[in-house]
């Protein structure tokens, strides 16, 4: 099913292609799989991944570790405090962002702290609406049998935020990848993805701007997809296998 609807919008866009017959605007789908097949067997495309997709992880990886600290806490006074400077985060334009963390960070480290910063604030709120979604009833049947904290969280708390936990790594992971490309692309970091998008734009390279643009829509979607299967592997390795298990 998904193979025919991505063969009629590549047939689609053929169609334009051949009506507009201006490669420079728009090349057709065979000459930009053409061009990136040419790009893939080159050591600075591979190079090129591996400085962005390096750096863009760390920063939703620190994200989304500091939002789960900030969340694992569950004091209503803490939420309180964060709430102002998390609604700033989200609120403010990720361009903003980027030119601020121009006058601060090494243009090579950009990407990380803007994906670290788009990350935050949607894996925090994921994560703590996780937390309070646990069955109260669980854990008042927790302190009666005094379960130790480890208990508590792995037999009533985990089991609440997994589907929560998935949310925040699906959206977060796309925010990240789409927001630390952008800053690559204003910074011009020597190597980066970004950077080889600014080129292909300054150049008028139209068929290598859509060729590495379709690079980074198919490693977004790789590491959405395998994300998504870890946190789903570690869930069902950690989790008691029913809900109402509590023997754990």
């Amino acid at each position: 099913r998904w193979g025919l609807i991505a063969l009629f919008w590549l047939l689609l866009w053929q169609i334009g292609a051949w009506r507009l017959n201006q490669p420079l605007l728009l090349p057709s789908p065979l000459q930009v799989g053409r061009r990136l097949g040419e790009l893939a067997v080159t050591l600075p495309f591979w190079q090129s991944i591996a400085f962005s997709l390096r750096r863009i992880v760390a920063g939703f990886l620190l994200g989304f570790f500091s939002a789960a600290l900030l969340a694992g806490f569950f004091l209503p006074p803490l939420a309180s405090l964060l709430a102002p400077p998390l609604a700033i985060i989200k609120s403010t334009p990720v361009a903003s962002f980027i030119v601020l963390a121009l006058l601060w960070l090494p243009s090579p480290w950009l990407s990380a702290f803007i994906a670290f910063l788009m990350v935050l604030p949607l894996c925090y709120e994921n994560l703590l609406a996780g937390l309070k979604s646990a069955d109260p009833l669980l854990l008042e049947m927790g302190k009666v049998y005094a379960f130790t904290p480890f208990q508590v969280f792995r037999c009533i708390y985990l089991p609440a935020l997994v589907p929560y936990a998935l949310a925040a790594v699906r959206t977060g992971l796309g925010f990240a990848w789409k927001a630390g490309i952008a800053g690559e692309v204003l910074a011009i970091p020597t190597g980066a993805m970004g950077t080889q998008l600014h080129t292909a734009k300054v150049t008028l390279e139209t068929t290598d701007l859509f060729a590495w643009t379709a690079a980074i829509i198919l490693l977004s979607l790789a590491l959405e997809k395998g994300a998504v299967a870890l946190v789903k592997c570690l869930s069902r390795r950690y989790t008691p296998p029913k809900k109402e298990d509590m023997s754990c």
